[in-house]
């Protein structure tokens, strides 16, 4: 009787405590289960830079194609000046007339001063006719300046030739690509002569502006020269 009395309390305790726990498990909120979210990405990888491909790999680069224009010289076509005195652009095909050599040059044929205006194109400045470089002298032994330092001298001489400094004109002359750019160009210049879209006024007193230190219209006198310095200074002056 004991045996069936201790099987029946172990039976009514295990009830309760089942009991209880559904009890408890009800009373729990199940978390809700979302739909998990893909998140796009809002830059593309083959949007980055300029090129617009995939970046891993080179084998899809393609340079954009540069595409020159193919008008023939005495065309009448001219390139706007990208801002005062900056160097004229080349308007015309150029096969064929690259390299520029000191002995070969073609441009020379048409830009003339005394043929420009019958070809149509545009002169060679008079700066380029001008010789900046001093000329200074050595035997092998003795060193001679043509100017002196010390004073600001300039050197400049007036020819009739083209100087050999300007000989190679793809130096600051290129010819201009017509393609599309990858980036719009919105600097806008401000020209200070009323032709400085397609004019040069680098010439007359404009090329020596500035240069000569010692002049009437100089802020630097002839005392000024020989002031004291803290440095210290060379034999004839600073």
């Amino acid at each position: 009787m004991k045996t069936i009395n201790k099987i029946t309390l172990s039976l009514a305790v295990a009830t309760t405590v089942l009991l209880t726990g559904c009890n408890d498990s009800a009373s729990v909120k199940k978390p809700e289960v979302t739909k998990k979210e893909v998140v796009k990405p809002t830059i593309s990888e083959e949007s980055l830079g300029l090129r617009k491909v995939d970046l891993y790999s080179e084998d899809s680069v393609k340079p954009e194609k540069t595409m020159y224009g193919k008008s023939q010289p005495m065309s009448g076509y001219k390139i706007t000046r990208a801002f005062q005195d900056a160097p004229p652009m080349i308007p015309h095909d150029t096969t064929g007339m690259l390299p520029i050599t000191i002995k070969d040059n073609q441009c020379i044929g048409c830009h003339m001063p005394d043929v420009a205006s019958s070809m149509g194109a545009t002169p060679i400045p008079v700066s380029h006719f001008t010789n900046f470089r001093p000329h200074h002298k050595f035997d092998g032994k003795k060193f001679e300046k043509a100017i002196d330092n010390m004073k600001n001298d300039i050197t400049i001489k007036k020819t009739n030739k083209l100087q050999g400094a300007r000989f190679n004109c793809t130096q600051c002359h290129a010819p201009q690509s017509t393609e599309k750019p990858l980036v719009e160009n919105t600097f806008k210049p401000e020209y200070t002569s009323k032709d400085g879209m397609s004019k040069s006024s680098w010439n007359g007193e404009m090329m020596t502006y500035g240069l000569d230190t010692l002049g009437k219209d100089s802020y630097v006198e002839e005392k000024d020269l020989n002031m004291p310095s803290p440095a210290g200074h060379l034999e004839g002056g600073h």
